[in-house]
């Protein structure tokens, strides 16, 4: 497919909450690896990053059993205007206590945003394999956590979600002393199953697209397939540098 160019019309992922959901009672983030185990995997310079085993495969199927009791709710083949094409079960829920404990429970924080120590000098930027300024740069700024709007998907056979851009969302996060304003700048999803728990297709696959990386044009000429790994999270940026996004085919569930 050749490189294409994002365009003001493009097909988007619509992120507006529709009516509030009960806050679920999450099951507590353990067993997790020690975040010294953990490792940012560069698949596409400034665009995809991955974390293996940022769930461990125990704490996956406790989610999938848990997440089987939620309210999913399955989309219609039919698609409103502006929005992608989707066929999919569905839970959203606005939740900035869970999205507080991913961020700082997991690992995370310290994955993306490297140490926070005083301390820090040129030697800890060398183990970490980047600056401060750089992980400013790959990130969009000053990350301050997660986006409180937790989508639950599930897939079964012959669902999808077809292509897309997903945008970015301005919000307020409850910080104290004051409420901090705050801009989505990267798409975090979580993958608990895959073909080692039985779950056939599924993959997500970036298209080849024109891009600005670090102030000057470049073309992704061949899609980025991301098989399912259990437990693997998946960063990709959004917005305006976000790349054409697609969700294949279920074949089997698992």
């Amino acid at each position: 497919m050749p490189p294409k160019k994002h365009s003001t019309s493009k097909t988007s992922l619509n992120t507006a909450p529709s009516l509030p959901a009960a806050i679920p009672n999450w099951p507590a983030l353990k067993p997790l690896i020690p975040t010294s185990d953990l490792t940012l995997h560069t698949l596409l310079p400034s665009q995809i990053v991955t974390i293996s085993q940022f769930f461990t495969s125990t704490l996956c199927k406790t989610y999938v059993n848990f997440l089987k009791e939620l309210p999913l709710t399955t989309t219609p083949g039919k698609r409103k205007k502006g929005d992608a094409l989707r066929f999919n079960d569905r839970f959203q829920v606005f939740d900035e206590a869970f999205a507080n404990r991913l961020w700082l429970e997991t690992g995370l924080r310290e994955l993306v945003c490297g140490s926070e120590d005083e301390d820090y000098d040129r030697e800890d930027e060398q183990q970490e394999g980047m600056t401060r300024q750089e992980r400013r740069e790959l990130w969009g700024g000053d990350v301050m956590g997660l986006n409180p709007n937790i989508r639950i998907y599930r897939y079964t056979k012959g669902q999808y979600f077809d292509c897309h851009y997903d945008e970015s969302n301005t919000l307020t996060l409850a910080t104290k002393p004051s409420p901090t304003p705050a801009k989505t700048t990267w798409t975090l999803l979580l993958y608990l199953t895959s073909p080692a728990t039985g779950c056939i297709g599924g993959e997500t696959v970036f298209y080849p697209d024109e891009m600005t990386f670090g102030g000057k044009k470049n073309v992704v000429e061949k899609e980025v397939v991301v098989g399912l790994e259990t437990g693997m999270c998946l960063l990709h940026k959004h917005g305006n540098d976000c790349m054409l996004e697609e969700k294949f085919w279920k074949e089997r569930n698992g």
